[in-house]
């Protein structure tokens, strides 16, 4: 952990320096940063806001890369699960405030763990690699997506690409405590529940059965399978949990915010999944403090538009992108230090 720490602090401050080259003063673009992310209230909910996904992907990439497989189809999964919540809510139906819930909330796990177990089958009976597979089954789910959502529950009020507005039955605003916290900013609920899902992904990897094997297959598959662990199995288990992981980003996107779904909502919340679980070494409790980190740069960098004259909220990309590579090369780590005993 120590070295991951260190590793985001360089990556963070150099990539800041880098604005030195740019024509901004380092140290103000550090604290346009630091006050947009956390200088009142609405920015802190808005900061836990974007943090929410980015928990809930970088749980789905660490429970694949824990079995042992690289999970690159989280964006994804996310889109289905939206989708499912949307598509569920916007049939015109009666429904109870109980029930409605319950079918919004239970539906995105459903559709983004439908996803996951495809990629987790193809690997496990049909041997074709799991990077390849999820990366392809994103186009699927974006094209599935634009063709439900412009052609089948589309927006009458609107031109822009959305579904129609859920009731308000499936929604978490009314009675959200998050909500009420921060009023004015889009955190809800999802956050509390993507907590737990972080203290029960823990629990699962270091006190239960399931933990165990997938550890196991993860080591050494071989050695698992010898042992009399089912590794297709485990790895269809795995990669099903992970989709359903990536899906609940319904909760935070369409449940507690928007009430519907937009194309092109996510700013790749899958794909940052990965580095928030490379940043926090696959612990699911690390993961809740690097998904808020990240979601901090992310919430930060829309005010360097308007506060600098030469960097944009594009930057948040190169700070992640330095930071990520930074906490996730040990070795370089190692490298430098027998370098500089070696000369001292």
């Amino acid at each position: 952990m120590r070295k991951t720490f260190f590793g985001f602090l360089f990556g963070l401050f150099f990539a800041i320096g880098l604005t030195f080259l740019a024509g901004e003063n380092p140290w103000n673009v550090f604290l346009i940063l630091a006050h947009s992310a956390f200088g009142s209230r609405y920015d802190f909910g808005q900061t836990l806001f974007y943090a929410t996904p980015l928990i809930f992907c970088g749980l789905s990439v660490a429970w694949a890369f824990r079995v042992g497989l690289f999970n690159i189809g989280a964006e994804g999964q996310l889109t289905l699960g939206c989708l499912a919540a949307a598509w569920f809510g916007g049939v015109p139906t009666e429904w109870h405030r109980g029930s409605a819930l319950a079918v919004g909330m239970i539906c995105p796990l459903l559709a983004g763990g439908a996803w996951g177990f495809v990629a987790g089958w193809m690997k496990a009976r049909r041997l074709a690699h799991e990077v390849i597979v999820t990366m392809m089954l994103n186009f699927v789910a974006a094209a599935l997506a634009s063709y439900v959502v412009l052609n089948l529950i589309p927006n009458p009020a609107t031109q822009n690409p959305e579904s129609i507005p859920l009731p308000p039955q499936f929604l978490f605003k009314h009675q959200d405590p998050i909500a009420q916290v921060f009023p004015e900013s889009s955190v809800s609920f999802a956050l509390v529940l993507a907590i737990l899902l972080a203290i029960g992904s823990w629990f699962v990897f270091h006190k239960s059965q399931l933990g165990y094997r997938i550890k196991m297959v993860g080591m050494n598959a071989t050695a698992a399978a010898r042992a009399g662990i089912s590794v297709e199995k485990t790895q269809m288990i795995a990669m099903t949990i992970a989709g359903a992981l990536a899906g609940a980003v319904a909760w935070a996107e369409v449940l507690g915010s928007s009430g519907q779904f937009r194309l092109g909502f996510s700013p790749d919340y899958g794909f940052l999944g990965i580095a928030v679980a490379l940043m926090a070494q696959n612990n699911p409790l690390g993961i809740l403090l690097s998904g808020l980190l990240l979601g901090a740069l992310h919430k930060g960098a829309g005010d360097l538009d308007m506060e600098t004259a030469h960097i944009t909220r594009d930057f948040s990309k190169v700070l992640q992108a330095f930071i990520v590579l930074s906490v996730a090369s040990p070795g370089l780590w190692s490298l430098l230090r027998r370098k500089f005993k070696r000369h001292a």
